[in-house]
């Protein structure tokens, strides 16, 4: 390649794996400006103001979480550090899943999304409290704590941050109002042109008033409600309300929904994920299209933290250290392939986010958002959140990301030490 000046940085010796390109096997990177500008067999000829020797890493499209809780401070213990949770973990791009309303979307752009080093995006809540720490107050989110019409205008005037809406559809809620904050979250959906994003897995007591819902009756009354392209979440969690029906099985309305009317699945990792649950969700064929980690401040360990008993009371506690490169590393000791689990964090979410233009492949031209990983081999110890204990022989671990053609070390508290089982 011809160029007039020393590239800024050269990725050289790594494994490049891009679904989206379909490229995998040894390729150099060059950026420059903070764009990629070659991808070439060899760049050893080429002069750069920086080498990057990523030899025994794997180079992928800067990973995308399509679960993310950042909105620090305003959610209170649920929003953490977007850094921390994104390129200080190797993750270019975050995707808050209901924390900022139509109400605190300013809030968001201006304190979270503007100053992050990270790409932040936004689900915005259906509901006029966003997230805030909602597991204590279920009353304020019924059908009277949404306003359809002002929840359509702010997202049609914020669409370069607003990438879909959030809903809960859970055995608690149904108990108390049926689906209808998930009618008006799909009215807001389908106006703003948008998918709309529902959380699975009882979070609310039920009503005393009320019989106490099965999940086979939220199944049945939800997904008439939803449209292709919306996603469901969590579908490995250990909560009930779930994919797996009381009787223990996959739901036959599931497995209709999500072959035949392309209903989406994006795993939601956070206090939900069950080993169990898992297998039995991949052995019926219903594979996820996106890995969100859904870490917040509930279920990850905070440096400095002074409530911890309060914290483990908590419905959305969990028990196992995890982050996105975790999550990954589970599925891929599932059985998911390892290209596979990398489409899920990137060409898989740019196409969910309508930013395939712009993320999820590594391409002369884009901006250079650039995941390095390391895969480790031996015998892990990885846990989850109903306590099954399970040993890996592969761990991916983030080594450093390029953001916008800027490097960032994974240095975040929030990466978890390996266990060697």
């Amino acid at each position: 390649m011809s160029n007039l000046k020393p590239l800024d940085v050269v990725l050289e010796n790594g494994t490049l794996i891009d679904p989206a390109t379909g490229l995998n096997g040894s390729f150099d990177i060059g950026v420059q400006d903070g764009v990629i500008v070659a991808v070439s067999d060899s760049l050893k000829s080429v002069e750069a103001v920086e080498r990057i020797n990523v030899a025994g890493h794997h180079v992928i499209p800067g990973m995308i979480d399509t679960h993310a809780h950042v909105y620090e401070h305003v959610t209170g213990k649920f929003g953490l550090s977007p850094d921390l949770v994104g390129v200080y973990s190797g993750v270019t791009t975050l995707v808050d899943q209901g924390g900022p309303s139509c109400m605190t979307i300013g809030g968001f752009r201006n304190f979270i999304a503007r100053p992050s080093a990270s790409r932040v995006l936004a689900f915005i809540s259906a509901y006029l409290v966003g997230g805030l720490e909602g597991h204590l107050y279920p009353e304020l989110y019924g059908p009277n704590g949404v306003n359809a019409e002002h929840t359509i205008a702010v997202a049609k005037d914020n669409l370069d941050l607003v990438k879909g809406i959030k809903a809960h559809a859970e055995i608690g809620g149904q108990s108390r109002w049926g689906m209808e904050v998930i009618k008006i979250g799909q009215e807001i959906a389908t106006a703003t042109d948008l998918p709309l994003y529902i959380h699975l897995g009882q979070l609310w007591p039920t009503s005393n008033s009320a019989p106490i819902p099965s999940s086979d009756e939220l199944m049945r009354e939800l997904l008439p409600i939803m449209k292709e392209g919306d996603v469901l979440a969590h579908p490995f969690t250990r909560h009930p309300g779930g994919f797996v029906s009381d009787q223990g099985e996959i739901h036959p309305i599931l497995l209709e929904a999500v072959k035949q009317k392309q209903i989406l699945v994006d795993v939601g990792h956070g206090s939900h994920f069950s080993f169990d649950v898992a297998r039995r969700i991949l052995d019926a064929g219903i594979m996820p299209f996106t890995l969100g980690a859904d870490m917040h401040g509930y279920n990850v360990t905070i440096p400095d933290a002074t409530d911890k008993s309060e914290r483990a009371a908590n419905p959305f506690s969990g028990v196992a250290p995890f982050n996105l490169t975790i999550a990954m590393s589970e599925l891929l000791h599932l059985g998911v392939p390892l290209e596979q689990v990398i489409e899920m964090v990137t060409c898989n979410p740019a196409k969910l986010l309508r930013m395939e233009d712009e993320l999820g492949s590594i391409a002369v031209g884009r901006e250079a958002d650039i995941s390095v990983l390391k895969i480790e081999t031996g015998r892990f110890k990885l846990s989850d959140n109903s306590g099954e204990n399970v040993t890996a022989e592969k761990l991916i671990r983030p080594a450093f990301c390029l953001r916008a053609g800027q490097r960032f070390d994974a240095t975040s508290a929030f990466v978890p030490e390996a266990v060697v089982a």
